[in-house]
């Protein structure tokens, strides 16, 4: 039997937005300033060695540059959802640009260390308020079922703004250097901030939310969070973003290109290339994720652990190989590590069902902050390791192993719980479709 598009279009659930060209303009907006939030988010990643020379710091110190960054953002992630569930998409997004914009303009003209970390953590706080409001955003404007997809799609380009910085920013501090590349880098920022504030909407008209208290409500931000924390499925979203972003996010953001270049003898043109496939890498496997997931929510847990457990395997043979790993097996890492930004998005897919529209900004920030959490967490244990093992980058990239343990270890644990409470609301939502009140 032919489906029709008109057949398509009635699967679309009572109160689904519709979707379309106008949707894709405005969603795409948002991704536009996602994309600028992460190129000068990984814009310190091709810039790590000059850092050390231009700050006059050792392994433990420039760590703390992405370390304050990432905790930063991931304090940041609730206070953000909660400011997206009350305000609304356009206000939060124009806040981040105007503070991510400042912080890299900061950076490009910083000379002190102090200067550059603080720099790096007002960048951190507008970054902070961008992926939240582009999800928030894909809700408002597309159907449900099309949330997967968008919120890879929404992933990729920010991987896109990372390819950027591994590609363009890296030729362009070598031949301009430092401060005309992180300032000319800045015009990105003023540039998406007047599209915003011109052009972007909420929500389509006639699919507005329910308007937010006229008055301050004191307990609006416990109960928003204890709700959406009650949720099996939020906390499940979060560990499974703890587990498996912060493989990739710690070799990308800060020691893969001095891994690559003095642990593996890697010249930097080839670190950098090396860099770019796992960029590559995330973009496909992105859209193929997206894809499955959109049709097949059972596939859900097990992409995710076969993404953690193909990214331990090749990481410890990495790190287990005497003298220099073949080229083959560093390509084959840096393709896994491709997938595990696209693994950790599978996380918002758990919690998305678990939270009703209203509460979606809060769950999606409890989800991102377990990722950035992690990222944070093991950046520091590796460059305290660095220092006390004298460069020791085998011993140092050990301590992603267990971090991964733990995260996985609440995966399993909280796996079967949000499944019994996803299958009791289709239940639930079902039973209420069909009821018909005497």
């Amino acid at each position: 039997m032919t489906v029709t598009r008109a057949s398509r279009a009635d699967r679309r659930l009572p109160g689904d937005p519709p979707g379309g060209r106008r949707a894709a303009a405005v969603w795409g907006l948002g991704v536009a300033v996602y994309f600028t939030a992460v190129v000068y988010r990984t814009s310190l990643g091709v810039a790590g060695l000059d850092a050390e020379d231009r700050f006059h710091v050792g392994a433990s110190a420039l760590s703390a540059f992405s370390i304050l960054q990432l905790l930063v953002y991931a304090g940041m992630q609730i206070p953000v959802g909660l400011l997206v569930d009350r305000l609304g998409t356009k206000k939060v997004l124009a806040m981040g640009i105007v503070l991510f914009t400042a912080g890299q303009l900061g950076f490009a003209v910083s000379h002190s260390y102090g200067a550059a970390l603080a720099c790096r953590a007002l960048l951190g706080c507008g970054d902070a308020m961008t992926f939240i409001s582009v999800l928030r955003l894909g809700a408002r404007w597309f159907p449900a079922r099309r949330g997967p997809l968008i919120a890879q799609v929404a992933a990729l380009f920010g991987v896109a703004g990372n390819l950027v910085s591994t590609l363009l920013l890296a030729r362009l501090l070598h031949t301009f250097g430092w401060t005309p590349t992180f300032a000319g880098s800045a015009v990105g920022g003023a540039a998406v901030l007047v599209l915003v504030l011109l052009f972007l909407r909420d929500h389509p008209e006639g699919y507005e939310p329910p308007p937010a208290p006229a008055h301050a409500d004191p307990g609006f931000v416990r109960r928003q969070i204890a709700e959406a924390w009650a949720e099996p499925g939020t906390r499940l979203g979060m560990w499974v973003h703890f587990t498996a972003q912060f493989p990739a996010t710690v070799f990308l953001l800060l020691w893969g290109l001095p891994f690559l270049v003095e642990a593996e003898g890697l010249s930097r043109g080839a670190a950098g290339e090396l860099l770019t496939l796992v960029v590559l890498s995330n973009m496909a496997v992105g859209l193929v994720y997206g894809q499955v997931v959109a049709r097949h929510y059972a596939a859900r847990a097990p992409l995710v652990l076969g993404t953690v457990a193909a990214t331990a395997l090749l990481w410890g043979a990495v790190l287990a190989w005497p003298g220099h790993a073949p080229l083959g097996l560093l390509v084959a890492l840096c393709a896994v590590l491709g997938a595990c930004g696209p693994a950790s998005m599978i996380g918002f897919d758990f919690a998305r069902p678990a939270n009703p529209p209203e509460r979606l900004g809060t769950a999606s920030g409890i989800v991102n902050m377990g990722g950035f959490t992690a990222s944070m967490v093991t950046l520091l244990a590796i460059g305290v390791l660095l220092d006390g093992t004298g460069d020791d980058y085998r011993v140092a990239l050990t301590s992603v192993f267990a971090f991964q343990a733990v995260g996985l270890a609440q995966v399993l644990r909280l796996r079967g719980r949000a499944d019994r409470r996803e299958r009791e609301r289709v239940v639930a939502s079902r039973v209420e479709a069909v009821h018909v009140p005497a």
